[in-house]
This record gives structure tokens, C-alpha cells and sequence, in this order.
């Protein structure tokens, strides 16, 4: 990590893309299937324009064979909901018993009682359950075709499940997207998670793409939107876009088929920067390609599309 750490900061000084070590935070893709249609995400819309599918699992275990000494998170989610990769507790019980930490994000439309005590026993350390309302109403305003009462049902047979099992993990967050229909329940979300027994709430700003002209889904206060309104009406990023991206050091995002993108907000894979059903990661990290493209954000970083939307990947928290 501190070779990582240190390369960062001297490429921030000098502008040239200097990578002494490897990513200790990586996010895999189980799959691109998803059972809901929220409208700001490629796997709800249905629209990708690049091969859809589910990991597999030959291939992951040789991937995390070859990245897995030096990996201390890896996240299972990219784009897609994991509980429907047919052996997905089979991937995060192999990445466990490892000793890496692992993560996962989920509608959890699939926790059955079984399927609680099948993830409890997994050993994944951390779950991020999406719970967008405290009603159905307006739940399903973004998480279209969804259940509360599963998202409910799925979290309390978590909850049981931990204490069957007499363990801490894994530790359970609900994830609520601060968006205008809901932004009033956040208050609610807390006090329903306390009586649930859920460890933590998480409160997520949105990303949404169409947004200079103002859109449904931009909340009104102030402090949970990404963006700002300007004096001609028109809307725009409060995120400064500093020309440098910590996540181009320590992180990387690997697609369901095998293909590298810089992380999670190419949520298309438009910016491939290798296959490692081609090449090794220890190839495609220190590659012409990938160095080009760090230099790209320290030279211009406003210039790459995946990065005018973006909230994130200038703080340091290693």
C-alpha cells in the first residue's frame, strides 16, 4: 500500500504516471443480469452496447490466484445484481478463505432464509443493501419493478441469520440513494434500520445523466445533490475536476468477460485497457495503455467523459 501511496502523490508532483505497486482494492463483475429497471443504470435500462453475461468461475479463481496476495478488498459488483450469478457465494467463499476482505451491493430481492445463512457462512465480511424509501411508493419511484416487503423480508432473514450462526458478519449497511421523492423518509430509513437490526446506514448521493437542464431525481437539499443550479438555470457538478484520480493507483475494475476499465463509472467498458483472457494483470497494469491513460487525468482530466459526471476518485482514504 505505501508504494502505492507513494507513487500516487509523486505522480500529482510531477504530471508523469509513475505505478510502483499493485491495487489493493479491486471490483469484479459476477454479472450484468439485474431483476429491476432503475432508470439511471445500464443493467436497469437494458441497454449496454457491450456483451452481457456471468462470470466465470474458472476464470475468476484463476484471476484472483494471480491478484489475490497483494488484494486486501474486493467487491463483488460492478454493474448487475450478484445474487443472481448462479454460484456467486461460491465466488466470495473462494476470495475468503484467502483472507481477503470481501464486499458486496444488493437489492436483496434474493435473501431468502437460505440464502442468508448460505452468505453468512460465505464469509463475506460487508453488504450493502439498496433500501431507496421507507414506503413502496416511493421505493419503486427509482427502484422500478421492485419489493420493499422483499427488501425488508431479505434483511431481517440476514439479520436472523447472523445470530443463528453467532456471527459479526457480515456487517450489514443499508445504502439509501438520496434522491427528491425520497428525501424527506432519511430520517425514517435510520429508525427503520435500528429497529431491523441493520449495523449501518449508508446516505448516497446520485449520479444521474441528464442533468444541466435539471431532472426529477436531483434532491432539494443541498448537501445530498452532486449538482448546483447555476444563475442561467442550467445545472452543473459541484466536484471539482482536479487533475488527478486516486482510483487510477490503488483500484481497478475487472468486467464479467475479463476486460480492465479504469472503474466504476465506465459503467459500458468504453475504455478498455486490457483483456486478461489475453495478458496477465500484472501486464495490463504497468502497460503503455493503462500509463496513457493515467496521464491523461493528470494532464486534462475534464477531457475524458467518464469523468465529467464523477463524485469521487480524488480522495485519498488509504
Amino acid at each position: 500500500m505505501a508504494s502505492v501511496l507513494s507513487s500516487f502523490y509523486f505522480s500529482k508532483w510531477s504530471k508523469q504516471p509513475i505505478q510502483y505497486g499493485v491495487p489493493f482494492n479491486v471490483s469484479i463483475e459476477p454479472t450484468t443480469i439485474c431483476n429491476l429497471g432503475c432508470p439511471e443504470c445500464p443493467s436497469g435500462l437494458k441497454n449496454f452496447t457491450r456483451p452481457t453475461g456471468n462470470l466465470d468461475y474458472n476464470f475468476y479463481k484463476k484471476t484472483v490466484d494471480e491478484i489475490g496476495e497483494k488484494l486486501i478488498y474486493l467487491y463483488f459488483y460492478f454493474q448487475g445484481e450478484p445474487y443472481m450469478h448462479p454460484k456467486f457465494l461460491e465466488l466470495v467463499k473462494y476470495a475468503s478463505q484467502k483472507k481477503i476482505y470481501t464486499v458486496t451491493s444488493t437489492n436483496a430481492h434474493f435473501l431468502t432464509e437460505r440464502k442468508a445463512k448460505e452468505t453468512v457462512e460465505s464469509g463475506l465480511d460487508r453488504i450493502l443493501i439498496s433500501i431507496d424509501g421507507t414506503m413502496q411508493e416511493t421505493y419503486e419511484q427509482y427502484r422500478i419493478g421492485g419489493s420493499l416487503e422483499k427488501v425488508i423480508e431479505g434483511t431481517k432473514n440476514l439479520v436472523c441469520a447472523k445470530k443463528e450462526l453467532n456471527s459479526k458478519t457480515p456487517h450489514i449497511v443499508f445504502q439509501f440513494l438520496v434522491v427528491k421523492p425520497n428525501e424527506h423518509q432519511i430520517d425514517e430509513v435510520k429508525k427503520m434500520a435500528k429497529e431491523i437490526g441493520v449495523d449501518e446506514v449508508k446516505l448516497k448521493t446520485a449520479q444521474v445523466y441528464d442533468f444541466e437542464n435539471g431532472n426529477d431525481l436531483i434532491p432539494t437539499i443541498d448537501k445530498f445533490s452532486r449538482y448546483r443550479k447555476e444563475s442561467n438555470g442550467k445545472y452543473k457538478i459541484k466536484n471539482e475536476l482536479l487533475n488527478h484520480c486516486w482510483k487510477l493507483w490503488h483500484s481497478t475494475v475487472i468486467t464479467w468477460d475479463g476486460k480492465i476499465v479504469p472503474c466504476c463509472f465506465d459503467k459500458d467498458a468504453q475504455h478498455q485497457l486490457g483483456d486478461l483472457n489475453t495478458k496477465s494483470f500484472a501486464e495490463i497494469w504497468q502497460s503503455d495503455l493503462y500509463q496513457s491513460f493515467r496521464s491523461r487525468i493528470l494532464k486534462s482530466r475534464k477531457e475524458i467523459d467518464i469523468c465529467t459526471n464523477c463524485s469521487e476518485g480524488t480522495k485519498v482514504w488509504a
